[in-house]
């Protein structure tokens, strides 16, 4: 009897382990790609703008391979760095095994060196802080670092002579202003710009009416705002209020302004800013994915939004070349991720022959854009 007893319980068994390998095998079938940005708060266009691009991409790249070749996660980090852990070990306890990392810079710096210590690959869009990458060999940017930024935004000011005396206002409490604003100044002196007002504020800032005052009187005509579009469109309106009308120059955190609830866009009109990205190109990829995202939500995608398009491409592309499936661990994945993204190129919608350092850095190009009429159009 024992022995029947036994060999009922073996039979069982393997029957369960049977359905359960099968089981594990068809949840292991994608690649779970997970992501995390505000979807909610003050910094949400930016996080639902990446978590929308990159279901675009995974819904095309799923339907063009004949399968579900990625399944995609996001989590709302809100974009505090006290939610931002949480989220990453949320998206760790589903099984991530490939990481889009964060949409701003501050929780980027606190999930990098997690994902450092979990050897699972991390590709942010948008964090751009230089310090982000440093956290390890595993560690990628699709956006340009905060020094490339500035630099380039200073060559572009020299080199389309867009004005004699220029005025920087920046917020200091942030990693992303201070990186942009320090490798700005430091470019500008190299090049002979005329830097004649700095002028810094703080989170949760309103009122800019000395900073503006220090600008115009040092007869500045043209103001740099490496900042983010909140705190910009404040500026442009009281600059309107004070009679003040420079040239206006501004960074990758400035799209977005356009579509902030409440704001006159034509208080916008003429502003420069330098991005990757450029809604109007008239290139197939761009006109896809501009009109993909119009039809699904109503609005043009912004740089956030493209640059998150682009992650997601690059990883199925390194997967494709790397030869990597499901059944990998996340850390066996981020390996050949690493080695892969070491030496490949990438044609995507934010630049072509994009490549990347070993540090983690990425080149490509940027592009010089202006709002017309409501609307981003490109200079170059």
């Amino acid at each position: 009897m024992k022995k029947v007893i036994a060999t009922l319980l073996a039979a069982v068994l393997a029957v369960t382990c049977l359905t359960a390998c099968g089981n594990g095998g068809s949840k292991s079938s994608a690649i779970k790609i997970g992501g995390q940005g505000p979807l909610t708060g003050n910094a949400a266009i930016y996080g639902l703008a990446c978590q929308r691009a990159a279901q675009i991409a995974v819904d095309e790249i799923n339907e063009k391979a004949g399968k579900t070749v990625f399944e995609l996660k996001y989590e709302d980090d809100q974009h505090d760095v006290s939610v931002a852990a949480n989220a990453y070990n949320a998206l760790t306890d589903w099984g991530m095994q490939i990481y889009l990392g964060c949409v701003t810079s501050g929780p980027c710096l606190v999930t990098a060196p997690m994902a450092a210590n979990d050897n699972i690959f991390f590709l942010t869009p948008s964090g751009s802080t230089a310090d982000i990458v440093k956290a390890g060999s595993n560690v990628y940017q699709m956006c340009f670092a905060d020094p490339n930024q500035g630099s380039a935004s200073a060559e572009y000011i020299k080199k389309k002579e867009l004005g004699s005396k220029i005025a920087v206002i920046y917020q200091s409490d942030i990693d992303y202003s201070m990186g942009i604003y320090d490798t700005f100044i430091s470019k500008a002196a190299e090049l002979g710009l005329d830097v004649v007002s700095e002028s810094s504020f703080v989170t949760d800032a309103v009122d800019f009416s000395v900073q503006i005052a220090a600008a115009k009187d040092a007869g500045a005509d043209v103001l740099y705002l490496p900042i983010y579009y909140q705190e910009a469109s404040l500026i442009l309106a009281q600059c309107k209020n004070v009679d003040y009308a420079p040239v206006v120059f501004g960074v990758d955190g400035m799209d977005g302004i356009l579509t902030l609830e409440g704001f006159d866009t034509s208080l916008a009109e003429d502003v420069m800013l330098l991005t990757p990205f450029s809604a109007d190109a008239s290139d197939e990829k761009t006109q896809n994915f501009v009109k993909k995202y119009n039809e699904l939500y109503n609005e043009t995608p912004n740089q956030f939004a493209a640059d998150t398009y682009d992650c997601v491409y690059a990883i199925y592309q390194a997967v494709q070349e790397g030869k990597l499936d499901a059944s990998m661990s996340a850390s066996e994945m981020c390996d050949k991720l690493v080695e892969q993204f070491n030496t490949m190129t990438f044609d995507g919608i934010t630049g072509t022959g994009m490549s990347w350092s070993e540090d983690g850095y990425v080149t490509k190009d940027p592009k010089g854009m202006i709002i017309k009429d409501g609307v981003y159009v490109g200079l170059d």
